[in-house]
């Protein structure tokens, strides 16, 4: 039986609304690096869980073959083992990528950061309404 328990705090990683003020982005942004974060992690330990399985069914494969019996549960055993060990490559390419975007992420907000928040500082200052962007662009 596996021990595998469904995440409960699920949902989407950041509102995908058009608020697209600075504070707005920079929280989007960082809730998408932790959500990542967070997956990489749970993709990181199902990685190892199912290559300590494939070990296993490949050592229960041996134990089926040396107790004598049919060669079907020998083979049957043998195919859930390479299985297992072929998802478990799987998962870990999935675990890379979900890294590289984290890492993407959390570099986006920084060089987000670095554009904008001084602007965002002078225009939330200010007591008079801003035009919105493109306002001059006739």
């Amino acid at each position: 039986m596996s021990d595998l328990v469904p995440a409960t705090g699920g949902g989407a990683a950041a509102r995908t609304d058009g608020d697209n003020r600075y504070k707005a982005v920079q929280q989007k942004l960082k809730a998408l690096g932790h959500a990542m974060d967070r997956a990489s992690n749970e993709l990181q330990t199902l990685q190892r869980d199912m290559e300590t399985n494939a070990r296993r069914s490949e050592g229960l494969a041996v134990d089926i073959a040396n107790a004598g019996l049919d060669g079907t549960f020998v083979e049957m055993t043998n195919q859930v083992s390479v299985a297992l060990g072929g998802a478990a490559i799987e998962v870990r390419k999935l675990h890379e990528t979900a890294q590289e975007v984290s890492g993407q992420a959390h570099d986006t907000r920084r060089t987000h950061a670095r554009l904008y928040e001084g602007l965002d500082h002078i225009r939330s200052g200010r007591r008079e309404r801003t035009p919105k962007p493109g306002f001059f662009a006739r």
